[in-house]
């Protein structure tokens, strides 16, 4: 259940960043969006999950240099592979450039960070 609220809380945030410029979200059918928003949010997990740890570990002394600030490099670079991806895959998704995702992948994990907590709040029961 966890896992199925975390990649609907990813695709509320994929959703958002279409409306920046540079990440576009294409088709006509609402239906078809949706599903497209779910494979992205797919790729973009799987790709967090596997790449991010390699990063972080090859780009250590950088993220300590810069105080963390080369993680949202690295975010960026993770959100603009997914775009790739998805290109790649014939999905109907495009991050054009590494600009748009940046700001994409800044605004996924505010979002993402946000309603996550929203949830969390939300899921613990009321002390009295």
């Amino acid at each position: 259940m966890a896992l199925l609220l975390h990649i609907l809380i990813t695709m509320v945030a994929v959703w958002i960043t279409t409306a920046l410029p540079g990440i576009d979200l294409y088709g006509e059918d609402t239906t078809a969006k949706i599903l497209t928003l779910l494979a992205v949010s797919v790729i973009f997990g799987l790709v967090n999950l596997v790449l991010k740890p390699i990063a972080k570990t090859l780009g250590c002394l950088l993220y300590v240099l810069t105080l963390g600030l080369f993680g949202l490099v690295v975010n960026g670079l993770l959100f603009w592979l997914t775009g790739y991806l998805a290109d790649r895959l014939d999905l109907p998704f495009h991050v054009d450039g590494f600009w748009a995702a940046f700001w994409g992948a800044l605004i996924v994990s505010i979002v993402s960070s946000a309603l996550a907590g929203i949830v969390r709040r939300v899921a613990q029961p009321q002390e009295d």
